[in-house]
């Protein structure tokens, strides 16, 4: 397995930089709200001082390699929350509003392991963020802190209804 991965290495995205993405006309990310419940913007949480920092290095980070993008106006707003070394987005009013979109075939897909020796999640880890948030739905999904708010222009790790987005295209390009 070493081996053949470093034969092709050539085709794997080895950091955020080189992270194509899946195009837009092949699948996206689409947030579906229910209409009966209320948007809600959530205030910022008060972040302790010594968080402020790096959570200022995880947004320019985030802003650089164009995972998200400086918003002025947003159809949501959820706060911030740090913990263990990285930020978290406290999208559980967001969430709760979104219709749930189930995972397909979630046994059968299961089954298919059965037997196998080994299974690998080798492009599991950036998986989410190679999905774009389609246009009319950027403003859904929005965080703030103390600078402003943001806008996922991918699909963040915390979005309702990413296994079903990404289950679909790997099951998709498996056939």
């Amino acid at each position: 397995m070493e081996q053949l991965l470093k034969e092709f290495k050539d085709v794997f995205a080895w950091t955020y930089k080189y992270l194509k993405g899946i195009p837009p006309k092949l699948a996206q990310h689409k947030i579906e709200l229910d209409t009966t419940i209320p948007l809600a913007h959530q205030a910022r949480y008060k972040l302790k001082p010594n968080y402020v920092r790096i959570v200022k290095q995880d947004i320019d980070k985030l802003l650089a390699i164009r995972f998200i993008q400086f918003v002025e106006k947003a159809t949501w707003s959820s706060p911030i929350v740090y913990c263990k070394l990285k930020i978290c987005i406290d999208s559980k009013k967001q969430n709760a509003t979104t219709k749930k979109d189930p995972l397909p075939f979630i046994d059968e897909m299961l089954n298919t392991l059965v037997g196998y020796e080994a299974y690998s999640f080798l492009d599991g880890y950036l998986g989410y963020h190679k999905f774009f948030i389609a246009l009319k739905d950027k403003y859904k999904i929005t965080f703030i802190i103390d600078s402003g708010g943001f806008i996922w222009k991918v699909m963040p790790f915390q979005a309702k209804n990413g296994p079903p987005t990404y289950q679909r295209v790997v099951t998709k390009a498996f056939r």
